[in-house]
């Protein structure tokens, strides 16, 4: 079985070049391909693999670009949601999502929403939830300060890289 470590680094290793898809075979007949595809990385892995040896996903940090106002003509901002408006471009980072998959505000339909629009949040802050191929990652915010903005709805499904939130950091 190849170890998580090392597909990491597979997976580093061809995010980093200019390399489409790596086929490894190892012992007993498994095998590992890493396909990459318009910047998303897929991995295509024949054999047996722990749900436990997934790794948790890095989020992507950025700076944030002029914030505007990004609802479709008509639509109504989140209700827990104020427009943002006046927010200083130098010290406010977007957080994006890390891989393709659905975002969920809360770990339940039920419960309140790990964040809102106001809250304090530091490093290990859990922002949401990125569902991927039936796992559910929590997505950890790296950063501290105050949120600023959520950019996408409960539910909704998001691209790699696509700014979630913005965070205002100083």
């Amino acid at each position: 079985m190849f170890k998580i470590n090392e597909i990491k680094e597979l997976i580093r290793t061809v995010d980093r070049s200019t390399i489409g898809e790596l086929t490894i075979k190892g012992e007993n007949n498994q095998q590992i391909t890493i396909t990459k595809q318009m910047n998303v990385g897929q991995v295509i892995y024949s054999g047996e693999i722990q749900e436990s040896a997934i790794p948790n996903p890095t989020p992507v940090i950025a700076e944030a670009a002029p914030v505007k106002n990004q609802e479709p003509p008509g639509q109504q901002p989140h209700e827990s949601q104020a427009p943002v408006t006046n927010v200083d471009e130098t010290s406010t980072q977007t957080i994006n999502a890390p891989m393709v998959g659905t975002f969920y505000s809360s770990p339940t339909p039920e419960s309140e929403p790990y964040v809102r629009v106001g809250d304090q949040i530091s490093e290990n802050t859990v922002l949401c939830i990125v569902e991927a191929m039936k796992l559910m990652n929590e997505l950890e915010a790296e950063i501290s300060g105050e949120v600023v903005d959520i950019l996408v709805e409960n539910g909704q499904v998001v691209e790699y890289g696509q700014p979630l939130f913005l965070v205002k950091t100083a």
